[in-house]
């Protein structure tokens, strides 16, 4: 009686867990494939990926400016 029970109790959960993700995913979809008339998702995702543009080309040139410095001392202390 107790093991029906408890395998009863596993299913519903199970149930509850994957009908929630077919909700969820039903409504993402639903966002993304949203006709055109928004498109906050793509411009979601666009905001976010310019910043790390810039971001990873800053330390590079700080970077490019350090070792032009180092090289020009090095040069300065040969003569």
């Amino acid at each position: 009686m107790e093991n029906d029970r408890v395998l009863i109790g596993a299913l519903i959960f199970l149930l509850l867990i994957v009908g929630s993700n077919v909700i969820m995913y039903g409504i993402v979809r639903g966002m993304v494939k949203g006709g055109g008339k928004s498109n906050w998702l793509s411009t979601l995702r666009n905001a976010f990926d310019k910043p790390k543009e810039k971001s990873t080309s800053q330390p590079m040139d700080e970077l490019r400016k350090r070792m032009e410095a180092l090289e020009e001392k090095g040069k300065k202390k040969e003569q």
